[in-house]
């Protein structure tokens, strides 16, 4: 990458962040956080996606997973001002489906898209409506969705303004576009630098482009979008790899003790930002 995504016109800095792909870049004007990595490094790390299980949840973390899952599915609802069974819903990469499942059990009219094969046929073994393909490909009509998802995607592309187009198109006037990231502009990036695990290309594959909100909210302008409301969690100071568990466990106690104010300031690192389709 060797521009800022979002489309800002300026130069892009070399900051003190060095991972084993280089050192990351920052826009001068958005502040985008850019890897290094090389495109063959990229399409290697992406490999880890096209498996049968993409991203189910352990059966321990189910109950989680759909609690997170229905304060996303609960705020399109509101910003909609329509129930669940009113919406017609499109999860874009949805893998084998965890979310959409989630969706489904909720009452909402949803379908998904994925362009790997193995969590495809995971996913229409559970009876859901996937279509397999990259979204620009599958030509959907215009105007045919109340509300998109982009949970953990976005991060992933080099032209993220190509992808939102599309959103737009097939959206509703009003509707809804959720936009899942990781937020470089939380207290946990600020603490951790380099070391925020969600930096890390080996643990995460294909994450190279990193948002923060205005970055996304400069993003969404330009393709036609307006945020609606901004929700950022999660504080955390050290990873579990980096410290000894006593350690680790009063840095926990101290993140959590955060959370509240984080998410009030925009602070925390799990960013969802909803926008409307103007």
């Amino acid at each position: 990458m060797k521009s800022c995504p979002v489309g800002c016109d300026a130069p892009l800095e070399t900051t003190n962040h060095a991972l084993p792909e280089g050192a990351l870049l920052r826009c001068t004007k958005c502040g985008q956080l850019l890897s290094q990595c090389t495109e063959a490094r990229y399409w290697q790390s992406m490999e880890e996606f096209d498996a049968p299980q993409g991203t189910l949840p352990s059966e321990r973390s189910l109950a989680s997973r759909f609690r997170r899952s229905k304060k996303f599915l609960d705020q399109i609802a509101r910003l909609l001002d329509k129930s669940p069974g009113e919406i017609k819903l499109l999860d874009v990469g949805c893998s084998s489906g965890a979310f959409l499942a989630d969706a489904v059990k909720m009452g909402f009219r949803a379908e998904g898209v994925e362009p790997a094969a193995a969590p495809v046929a995971t996913a229409q073994a559970a009876g859901l409506n996937v279509r397999q393909g990259l979204l620009q490909d599958i030509g959907y009509a215009d105007g045919q969705f109340d509300a998109i998802t982009l949970l953990e995607v976005i991060e992933h592309l080099q032209d993220p303004h190509s992808l939102l187009q599309e959103c737009r198109r097939i959206l509703r006037p009003g509707g809804i576009l959720l936009v899942g990231t990781g937020n470089a502009a939380s207290w946990t990036f600020a603490a951790e630098g380099a070391r925020w695990e969600y930096l890390s290309i080996a643990g995460h594959g294909g994450h190279v482009s990193f948002y923060n909100p205005q970055s996304l909210g400069t993003l969404a302008q330009r393709s036609g979008f307006s945020v609606a409301a901004v929700r950022t969690r999660g504080v955390r100071f050290c990873e579990k790899s980096d410290c000894s568990k006593p350690v680790y466990r009063l840095a926990k106690i101290a993140g959590e003790s955060l959370n509240f104010l984080a998410a009030a300031l925009d602070k925390g690192h799990d960013m969802a930002v909803y926008l409307r389709r103007d």
